[in-house]
């Protein structure tokens, strides 16, 4: 669905190119492709389409933006420098983001496997509930939480200017799981159980994830899944 709507941006655009190119000949309207700032289409219109795919992924938003204030510098005569409001727009989705979390974390069925935010998790069958996480937050704190011998069934950790340690070394983790973490100038810190596996997808801005920890399981294994965001943060996993 996404790839035929991405497919329909373009087709879209070339349309509205030839349109203008035929009413240039009929002597309808003077059209000139190359009008100021004409070449931050070719950042706005992939980046949108790449927005669509990836359900507002975090590189193709950036590149959007980027691609707007471009645009804009050449026909607005801003007071004020524009790139000064791209960190604060950054900020702005990371908080959208975390607000509306089941909305970007969708998951998407292509024959027997699952693909969810890149990842492919094996069978159809072999899916995250999100109804089942638990939910996480330390803004201008710390939160430390750890999991006693208990079923573990993922987490929403969100760091914003404070910490959060994350122990499951005792925890019961019998099936895939999902971790969705972002670090806004903060850190986390998560201590996997042994016997499964880590797949990190990670979105770095100005931050990054540590993966320190020893993967020795064997062929089905449960998976520990982190999808993260750090922004002038990081996360360490041992």
């Amino acid at each position: 669905m996404k790839n035929k709507l991405g497919n329909a941006v373009w087709g879209l655009f070339i349309i509205l190119i030839g349109v203008g190119i035929a009413g240039n000949e009929l002597n309808l309207w003077d059209f000139n492709f190359f009008f100021d700032g004409w070449w931050t289409l070719f950042i706005i219109i992939p980046c949108f389409v790449g927005m669509i795919k990836s359900n507002f992924g975090v590189g193709s938003t950036i590149g959007f933006l980027i691609g707007v204030l471009l645009f804009l510098s050449h026909w607005v005569d801003f007071n004020f420098n524009p790139w000064s409001l791209l960190i604060p727009a950054i900020i702005i989705y990371i908080g959208l983001r975390i607000m509306f979390q089941d909305l970007f974390t969708r998951r998407h069925f292509h024959g027997d496997k699952t693909v969810h935010n890149g990842f492919q998790t094996g069978q159809e069958g072999s899916t995250f509930h999100s109804s089942n996480k638990s939910e996480y937050t330390a803004i201008f704190s710390s939160n430390n939480i750890r999991i006693n011998h208990e079923p573990f069934n993922g987490t929403n950790l969100n760091a914003i200017f404070g910490s959060i340690v994350l122990d499951l070394r005792d925890a019961v983790i019998q099936n895939d799981v999902e971790i969705s973490a972002s670090a806004v100038f903060a850190g986390i810190e998560i201590y996997a159980p042994s016997g499964v596996k880590i797949k990190v997808n990670n979105v770095p801005i100005f931050g990054g994830v540590s993966n320190k920890y020893v993967q020795n399981a064997g062929a089905g294994a449960p998976i520990i899944y982190l999808n993260s965001t750090c922004m002038f943060g990081g996360i360490d996993i041992k």
